[in-house]
């Protein structure tokens, strides 16, 4: 009878042990989902009580997907609020992409109240060409202006020259406004600045006098507007003003001065180059004549050669080389006479 109750005993002392591992088992995986579920709860109420309804399991999908459901159910309330019809989905996929949701909801905000037609698909296409969509909004709403130069440019004004040799130099403020449609693919800030200068120098080089353009420096602004240089950028030109014109050098008589110098420099050149040449021929005159004169000596050297020869051979006679030797006397009389004295 004792080793029963024993056995009776031990059975329920195991069973017993079965049912508190089981209890504890439940325990703690109840406590593990009211952790979880407590983890999203402020999120999960916040979002029900705004009207942008999350699930429990949505919010425990994100997670699993490394997706910061903060972040999600913010932008959800705010687009909500908004009046904005955005799906928790795309949320996720632009945040996935890498894009910053919740900048591209506050900028269709924005753009709603300035009713600007800015749709999902634009605003997170401009987001991911890491444009700041906001600051475009904003912009858009609110022109900027921008100096030219600017000064990363390290220049101070846009110098050019009017047709009379004047230098000017200006300073320029471009007022605009960034076009949403184009923002994406659209040329940038340094494109607006580069084409206003270029502009600005072409229309001063067009005018006759310097002065003109002081006189009226609007018509630098309205013939630069007038080209359309905001085409295939990210921005409409609303204005361009002219800050400042300062008169700088005279540019074409520096460059006259130039020219005569670099001229003179050049005839002195050919000049002495002429020079150079005459004197050479001199020099090859004087070696021809000294070699003449050479020749001469030895022709006459050849001549008392041949009157011996005459004598020899009786063809030349005493009386006849007197007579030669008086001609020669009187030639050298003459000669001395018509020439007057050397010192």
């Amino acid at each position: 009878m004792i080793e029963l109750l024993a056995q009776g005993t031990r059975s329920n002392t195991g069973t017993s042990g079965w049912v508190v591992g089981v209890v504890v088992f439940v325990l703690i995986i109840l406590l593990v989902i009211f952790a979880v579920i407590f983890q999203f709860l402020g999120l999960y109420i916040r979002a029900l009580v705004s009207g942008a309804r999350v699930s429990m399991l949505e919010l425990i999908g994100m997670r699993l997907r490394r997706v910061n459901s903060s972040v999600i159910v913010n932008a959800r309330i705010q687009a909500m609020r908004a009046g904005l019809q955005v799906s928790q989905a795309e949320m996720e996929s632009h945040v996935l992409a890498g894009g910053d949701v919740q900048r591209v909801i506050a900028a269709m905000i924005a753009a709603n109240k300035a009713n600007i037609d800015l749709t999902w698909k634009t605003a997170t296409a401009i987001d991911l060409a890491g444009r700041d969509i906001l600051e475009a909004v904003q912009t858009s709403v609110n022109p900027k202006v921008i100096d030219v130069p600017s000064t990363a440019m390290g220049r101070q004004t846009i110098d050019a020259v009017a047709k009379d040799g004047i230098q000017l130099k200006v300073k320029a403020r471009v007022t605009v406004r960034t076009n949403i449609r184009s923002l994406v693919g659209g040329a940038t800030e340094e494109t607006i600045i580069a084409r206003v200068g270029e502009g600005i120098v072409t229309a001063i080089g067009s005018a006759v006098d310097y002065k003109d353009v002081l006189e009226n420096p609007d018509h630098i602004s309205k013939a630069v507007l007038a080209k359309g240089l905001d085409a295939n950028t990210a921005f409409e030109i609303l204005s361009i003003d002219i800050a400042d014109i300062d008169v700088g050098d005279n540019v074409g008589a520096k460059l006259q001065a130039d020219q005569a110098e670099s001229d003179k420099r050049r005839f002195q050149a050919e000049a002495e180059k002429r020079r150079a040449m005459a004197v050479a021929q001199e020099q090859e005159n004087i070696a021809e004549q000294a070699k003449n004169r050479a020749l001469v000596v030895l022709a006459e050297a050849e001549v008392p050669k041949a009157m011996a020869e005459a004598f020899r051979q009786g063809n030349l006679g005493i009386m006849d080389y007197y007579k030669m030797k008086n001609v020669q006397a009187d030639t050298s009389m003459r000669e001395a006479i018509a020439k007057p004295d050397q010192k």
